[in-house]
């Protein structure tokens, strides 16, 4: 296959930005994070603790610098942060000329404040200002979890000229509170005389965790016997569907956002438009294909964030067209299916679930991660 022939970059002829949800230093100092910008299109890359915690544990490649620090006294949480922030600073070089070409709407390398502040406002306000300080390039994106307590943080620092990827979205009433957010936070530059060009957003709207749970669902009603043809296909229907048609709702209302006079006014300041992210995009279940999450989401003004596995396969063989607004009515007519009587799936006690289990699912290895350095500093101690 030659890059010509590569999907991914029909893919960005169409308006939509490839990220990769991976990094790790070995990825960096090896050139495969570069070969992969020039051969696969990458214009990003997202991370999160669980990223971090498989990037660091077992690999041998951070020694040095955890030696370092235990020998310089540093507590964990420091060492720690001085191993993503390296990593962290490195890929926004690498990413510069993308962010350059891009006038910086690309070249974003995301990293996400601590978990375990997900519902505390004040501290994520001060973990986002100290990461975008500490880490000192223009092309970071601070990840804050959208959570009620979270967006708040998100409107003061999108005020403070930082800029954000909103995660853990996974409704899309959570998805239009994280637009306004962002919006209000664009308002209070501009009241103030305040530069709006130079900072960027992303929405990162979840997709297959919901599939994942919806399905499980279906699998219990099942579970408890079907009585008709008639149910046994209404459970079919939805299966696996839920979240693409979730996501092209999700794609309606930012239409109607960047349609709004309060946006319009936001546009003669050349502010850039917060776009949606698709995440959680590897299929969890084998019998789907494998790239549908990428095949049916390609559109204007979104981003794709998708693990190596993910990226390979639609190298190989996605079929790109621009779906996103293809058989709208029929996500809504699903959307609305899940409240028919015999499914009686409600959506939004699904989403809280999500977001709630989202944040253990950053949590927890954040603090295995923490607990791992804590036995590499002790056996790098005794060495």
């Amino acid at each position: 296959m030659t890059v010509t022939q590569n999907p991914l970059l029909e893919i960005a002829a169409l308006g939509q930005s490839i990220w990769m949800d991976n990094l790790t230093r070995d990825l960096i100092e090896s050139g495969e994070l570069k070969r992969l910008i020039e051969t696969r299109g990458l214009r990003g890359i997202t991370s999160n603790p669980a990223i971090f915690e498989k990037a660091i544990v077992g690999n041998q490649i951070y020694d040095a610098a955890i030696e370092a620090g235990i020998r310089a006294g540093k507590p964990l949480l420091e060492i720690y942060e001085t191993l993503i922030f390296e990593d962290i600073r490195q890929a926004c070089d690498i990413f510069r000329p993308v962010y350059e070409a891009s006038n910086g709407l690309d070249g974003y390398i995301s990293i996400e404040v601590p978990p375990i502040i997900a519902r505390d406002t004040e501290k994520t306000i001060s973990e986002a200002r100290r990461y975008f300080q500490a880490i000192e390039r223009e092309n970071v994106m601070i990840k804050i979890p959208g959570t009620p307590e979270g967006l708040p943080a998100v409107e003061q620092v999108i005020s403070e000229g930082i800029n954000v990827n909103v995660t853990l979205l996974f409704s899309v009433k959570s998805y239009i509170d994280a637009a306004w957010a962002y919006i209000r936070g664009l308002e209070q530059r501009v009241a103030k005389g305040q530069p709006i060009h130079n900072i960027a957003s992303v929405a990162s709207f979840f997709l297959s965790r919901i599939d994942s749970k919806i399905d499980d669902r279906i699998e219990l009603l099942r579970s408890k016997g079907i009585s008709t043809p008639e149910v046994s296909a209404k459970l079919a229907a939805i299966q696996g569907k839920v979240a693409i048609a979730n996501a092209k709702i999700a794609y309606q209302e930012y239409k109607k956002i960047v349609e709004s006079d309060r946006w319009q006014a936001l546009v003669p300041h050349k502010a850039k438009v917060q776009r949606l992210l698709w995440a959680s995009t590897s299929t969890k279940n084998p019998n789907y294909n494998d790239v549908m999450y990428v095949d049916e989401l390609v559109g204007a003004d979104t981003v794709n964030t998708l693990p190596p596995a993910t990226i390979e396969a639609c190298a190989d063989h996605c079929d790109v067209a621009d779906r996103l607004e293809s058989n709208l009515d029929n996500a809504y007519t699903l959307i609305e299916s899940l409240k028919d009587a015999d499914i009686d799936i409600n959506l939004d006690r699904v989403m809280d679930e999500l977001l709630d289990e989202g944040i253990d699912k950053f949590v927890q290895p954040f603090e295995s991660l923490m607990r791992s350095l804590e036995d590499k500093a002790k056996q790098l101690a005794t060495v």
